[in-house]
């Protein structure tokens, strides 16, 4: 089978080219399954219930986020409702929400997909190895395909939860930082990894911000109000070819693809 894990969504610009592009992909790619991180999707910063829905009707199947998905608080009652979207199953216990969930592809394969935060230049929450561990004990009987957003600003906390997991799941894909890395590759023990997916959103921009923006902040330290930038968008993540008896991966490829909107 193969599953499509696509990188941060960025604001209206890369919903937009998501939407559009993700049946076309799917057709050529003949993908099985589609995983999104939506945590930027409404103008930049976080994600509400109109735009959650628009990426499922696109043909995601499971969207994950991370450390700024309650910046719209009409997202809270959506979350009750939708077992598809995801927020870090290592946060509080008594929040909103699932850290992860059991899908099915159209041929009735399961998939697991887990939603883990880093804690290295992030907010202390509960250690997402442990969380792994525990979530991993109920998951594993229900899919033995299993796909980990490792949502983290450290690439070594990323590369240890790589390592971590190899054996145990089927990927460990990384986001959050909107930068594509080229260090993909299939762990020893079958698990797919890269320590980050990358970023659907505009290209001429920093990490999705308007460059001006971005530089005035750096160059002053004062607060500026960040906006969605435009201009051409960048449509960035990997797919994973998975053979679903065993979970194994046994390919992982970048995707980059660039469209107008």
């Amino acid at each position: 089978m193969r599953i499509l894990f696509l990188g941060d969504i960025v604001g209206k610009p890369g919903r937009q080219a998501v939407t559009a592009l993700l049946p076309r992909l799917i057709d050529i790619e003949r993908l099985d399954f589609v995983v999104a991180n939506c945590e930027n999707v409404t103008n930049g910063s976080g994600v509400d219930p109109k735009s959650a829905r628009d990426l499922l009707a696109a043909g995601v199947d499971v969207l994950t986020s991370g450390n700024h998905v309650w910046r719209r608080k009409e997202i809270i009652e959506f979350f009750a409702a939708e077992r598809r979207l995801l927020r870090p199953a290592n946060f509080p216990p008594m929040v909103p929400g699932h850290g992860w969930t059991v899908a099915e592809t159209a041929d009735g394969t399961a998939v697991a997909v887990v939603n883990l935060i880093g804690r290295v230049y992030m907010d202390s929450v509960d250690c997402p190895f442990r969380t792994a561990e525990n979530v991993l004990r109920e998951a594993g009987p229900r899919a033995a395909v299993v796909i980990v957003d490792m949502h983290a600003d450290a690439t070594s906390e990323k590369n240890a939860m790589g390592w971590f997991l190899d054996g145990k799941v089927t990927a460990v894909l990384g986001s959050h930082s909107h930068v594509q890395t080229a260090d993909e590759r299939v762990l020893p023990g079958g698990t797919a990894y890269i320590t980050d997916a990358g970023m659907c959103g505009p290209m001429d921009s920093v990490i999705g911000v308007k460059k001006e923006l971005a530089i005035e902040r750096f160059l002053t330290h004062m607060p500026v109000r960040f906006e969605v930038a435009s201009g051409p968008v960048v449509v960035q993540g990997v797919i994973v070819e998975v053979d679903a008896e065993t979970g194994r991966a046994t390919a992982i490829t970048r995707v980059q693809e660039r469209r107008v909107v």
